[in-house]
């Protein structure tokens, strides 16, 4: 093997500098093609053009056509390749011609031989031109000529673009004559503001037709939405899966390919596959914005597929659970499928299989085949014949659970030796009784039903990495179209679990009422808790799409959520703790009813009644008797404010309970403007109140890992904090006498509140949702 110091000098034959031969030496996939690159040109020192056009087909080439290298590289050496693009669209064409590359096809396909004269240049830059006349003489040489160059360019694929540019400079120039002292001078602030679009025109722009309602008023960085990630993202067109790194290509890909897209007219499919065994956590609603979210930007389509392949573990709340989340989250899935649809098409795939002698009946005991170094079955390389009747006798029930499973004889990456396809369960299916007594595995099950559905990306997370071999491996052993798998990172939250094994021992053991407890982060929790669909969808968007796994503390979620709920839940004032004031000269004869505005800076968007009367409650935090340094509020030698009611408070007298507590304050009211004192700050209150039960929560667990043995050693259970549900008796204005589950509310100056499920005609009940940005103990 050359060294190093060998191979930057080898690296400087194709016309690189030292330092860029040294940082390319750094990427080995780039260097192994450099080097076949450099042995196919032998002692030749192809100079700086040809050198830099090999260069950039060693950077370009793809695994699965490195075979054609030869081929590719003797096109560049002829100069029949004389530019990057013909290098780009020769790569192009041998990716879809992996086997046999047609030369006379190749060359007509990179535009071999194509002159492109001047007069022709000149002749298509006079036909564009004409439809941005009038443009350009408005904004003379502030003109963007980009669109027009695309458009000769689009007409004119192999013209050089150096000879496009100078001739669309000439015409400019014969158009509008020399430049003037007003041309050559800066462009002024207004100029610069009137050409640069404001964010709403922007967003207006690229906002697609199908996209939710945008939150008004979120920060610019947070106003990302997953449609605009999507839009972004680089995955394969429909029909290249042979482009895609790592795709594995034979000698049917391209018929299956040309079926696929006729099925699909070309179409991006996706499918978000959950198993229904338990409910959807916060890092479902990534998956489920990733795969919906990319559909929809591509005006693609996806598929809800139940991999109900467990049946002990499935019930029926489970699936409605999931699409209940689903459509809550704002996505309609082009249909509703299960595994278990194809349970009859996966069996005869299985025997198939046998029949190739890519799978066998093994009888390995579970604890036998666990762990990645595991004795190989004995039963490895037993007769065809055999496999076959024994994967019938499985299918009728003559062989016991864990007697015997299926296997299909392939190594994944992670050196796991014949994953299990098919394994015994005398277990009624939901869906189809007691039909079958063997089910499939995920292992088994996912890739063929993707094949079949005709899904284009595969999209799931990085855990899944290990499997995409075995993905492709099955794919092609049938002979079946074969999807492309893509990976991104999972989402993780820190200070909870969302393993459904863990919850549901959360669950048994009393620490959580059920699935939906506010506490939890599965959706149905959060959905509980008042988090709206829309905040999870932007904080799922402002994450992206990456390889790197996420993790993230709940606060910023919260953030996403107090966003949105700052311009979506109306405000109305409820007293947490009450504090009984009388005030004794009380200025009316009767209670008064006032308006108050559902949102104060936006009054325009309706209002509310509350009564002011002479008793009133405030917070309790909200008056101190003997005041201490920043404290604004009421005390016996300080004043406040009555929000919305325009009258300020001094304390004359104080009542106490039998045990010294303060329980009722007596006050004189003001008129705010003829207070002498201006009050340093105005409380909210209520007046003729109704009670309502408020339900506070704080996080589950005491610790960032709740998981992690370092750092809780006596495991999740022993890390829940006892006080992570507070609730209270509390005072409201009657104005929310009529509220209906999971209306949202902003309670003045406490935090964002929501109504919970167990809201009945009898009793009202509330769950803060998130507290509010400010400190409120000022």
């Amino acid at each position: 093997m050359a060294s190093n110091d060998e191979t930057i000098l080898a690296f400087q034959r194709l016309g690189l500098s030292q330092q860029k031969a040294k940082e390319t030496l750094k990427n080995t996939t780039v260097t192994k093609n450099l080097l076949s690159i450099l042995n196919e040109i032998k002692n030749e020192v192809p100079g700086e053009p040809i050198g830099i056009l090999l260069y950039h087909l060693g950077t370009k080439i793809k695994p699965q056509i490195h075979h054609q290298l030869p081929i590719l590289v003797k096109y560049i050496m002829s100069r029949k390749l004389d530019n990057t693009l013909r290098v780009d669209k020769a790569i192009e064409f041998a990716l879809s011609h992996i086997n046999l590359i047609d030369t006379n096809e190749l060359e007509k396909y990179c535009g071999v031989g194509v002159v492109v004269t001047p007069e022709q240049v000149e002749a298509c830059v006079e036909k564009h031109i004409i439809p941005f006349k009038g443009e350009l003489m408005e904004k003379r040489y502030k003109f963007n000529a980009g669109p027009l160059m695309q458009k000769v360019r689009e007409e004119l694929p192999w013209a050089d673009g150096k000879a496009v540019k100078n001739e669309i400079d000439v015409q400019i120039l014969d158009i509008l004559g020399p430049k003037t002292e007003a041309d050559l001078a800066p462009a002024s602030k207004a100029d610069k503001k009137a050409s640069k679009p404001s964010k709403t025109d922007a967003k207006a722009k690229c906002k697609p037709k199908e996209t939710k309602e945008v939150v008004k008023d979120v920060p610019a960085a947070q106003a990302l939405t997953i449609l605009d990630v999507m839009k972004k993202i680089s995955f394969h067109a429909p029909g290249e899966n042979f482009k895609t790194d790592g795709y594995v290509v034979t000698n049917n890909t391209e018929r299956l390919l040309a079926e696929h897209l006729k099925i699909t007219g070309g179409k991006v499919r996706t499918r978000f596959p959950p198993e229904p065994n338990g409910i959807l956590h916060i890092g479902h609603a990534k998956a489920i914005n990733i795969n919906f979210g990319y559909a929809a930007a591509n005006n693609g389509v996806c598929f809800l597929r139940y991999d109900d392949t467990n049946p002990e573990k499935e019930e029926e709340k489970f699936f409605t659970g999931i699409h209940d989340i689903v459509t809550w989250l704002g996505y309609k899935p082009y249909k509703v499928t299960h595994s278990s649809d194809y349970f009859d098409q996966l069996y005869e795939w299985a025997v198939k299989l046998i029949g190739k002698g890519l799978a066998y009946v093994c009888h390995q005991t579970a604890d036998e085949m666990k762990g990645f170094n595991p004795e190989p079955s004995p039963w490895r390389d037993r007769p065809i014949a055999e496999s076959l009747q024994l994967f019938e006798d499985m299918k009728n029930g003559k062989i016991d659970e864990g007697e015997a499973t299926l296997r299909m004889k392939i190594t994944l990456e992670e050196g796991k030796l014949d994953p299990v396809a098919y394994r015994v369960r005398f277990t009624p299916h939901h869906r189809t009784g007691d039909k079958w007594c063997i089910y499939p595995t995920y292992d088994y099950t996912h890739c063929l039903c993707d094949s079949i559905e005709h899904i284009t990306h595969s999209l799931c997370t990085k855990e899944f990495q290990s499997r995409r071999s075995s993905y492709y491996w099955l794919c092609n052993a049938l002979g079946i179209y074969c999807p492309v798998q893509w990976e991104y990172g999972r989402l993780n939250v820190n200070y909870t679990v969302v393993s459904k094994r863990k919850i549901a021992k959360l669950i048994s053991e009393g620490i959580v009422k059920d699935w939906d407890d506010p506490r939890l982060f599965t959706l149905t929790a959060l959905r509980r808790r008042g988090y709206p669909s829309e905040a999870i969808n932007n904080f799922c968007a402002q994450l992206g799409v990456t390889g790197a796994q996420s993790t993230v503390d709940p606060s910023m979620l919260e953030a996403f959520v107090r966003d949105y709920l700052n311009n979506e839940a109306p405000r109305h004032m409820v007293v947490l703790h009450p504090l009984k004031v009388t005030i004794e000269n009380y200025p009316n004869s009767a209670p008064v009813i006032l308006s108050v505005p559902d949102f104060p800076n936006k009054l325009e968007l309706g209002s509310h009644n509350v009564t002011f009367d002479r008793v009133i409650y405030i917070e309790r935090s909200d008056f101190m008797e003997e005041g201490e340094k920043g404290y604004r509020r009421l005390t016996k030698a300080q004043s406040v404010g009555l929000r919305h009611a325009g009258y300020v408070l001094e304390v004359t007298d104080l009542k106490r309970n039998y045990s010294g507590d303060i329980s009722e304050v007596i006050c004189q009211c003001t008129a705010a403007e003829k207070a002498v004192v201006k009050p340093k700050a105005f409380i909210h209150w209520v007046a003729n109140p109704i009670e309502i039960e408020v339900r506070l929560y704080s996080s589950l667990f005491k610790h960032k890992n709740p998981e992690d043995p370092n750092e809780v050693p006596n495991g999740f259970l022993s890390d829940c904090n006892p006080d992570s549900l507070t609730i209270l008796q509390s005072y409201a204005d009657k104005s929310l006498s009529n509220v209906k589950a999971l209306d949202n509310f902003q309670f003045e100056r406490t935090g964002f509140f929501a109504v919970d499920p167990d809201t009945n005609g009898n009793k009202i009940v509330v769950n803060r949702t998130v507290g509010l940005k400010e400190d409120t103990g000022k």
